[in-house]
């Protein structure tokens, strides 16, 4: 697979996620798992006058991030045949602070439903 530079995050579209989700540099660096100075040489997009890229892994959790989701556990997230996710095998993605999840959602109007009946 050939590497696109096109796809590539520049320092003003790393800032301007961050700023889109109301992130501090501080909060930003510890949801990426970063030091803040970090932080400032991915907006800056230079350290001591070399150019700094930002890593893939970084851009993804960037992406990640502005979806809603906070941590993932790793488990595949295909959907089983019948269209609902499977149990064992669904994705447990936990959404972002403030920011429930869809399935949460979901789950949490079905819970309180059934419980009526």
């Amino acid at each position: 697979m050939a590497h696109s530079k096109s796809a590539s995050m520049t320092p003003d579209q790393f800032r301007q996620w961050r700023k889109r989700l109301g992130l501090k540099q501080k909060e930003a660096a510890d949801q990426l798992g970063l030091k803040k100075r970090v932080i400032q040489y991915y907006e800056k997009g230079t350290r001591d006058g070399k150019k700094v890229e930002i890593p893939k892994t970084v851009r993804l959790a960037c992406y990640a991030l502005a979806a809603g989701v906070d941590d993932y556990d790793g488990q595949a997230t295909t959907p089983s045949r019948n269209g609902a996710g499977d149990d064992d095998h669904s994705a447990v993605l936990k959404p972002a602070e403030g920011r429930p999840s869809e399935d949460t959602t979901k789950a949490s109007a079905e819970t309180t439903h059934t419980a009526g009946e």
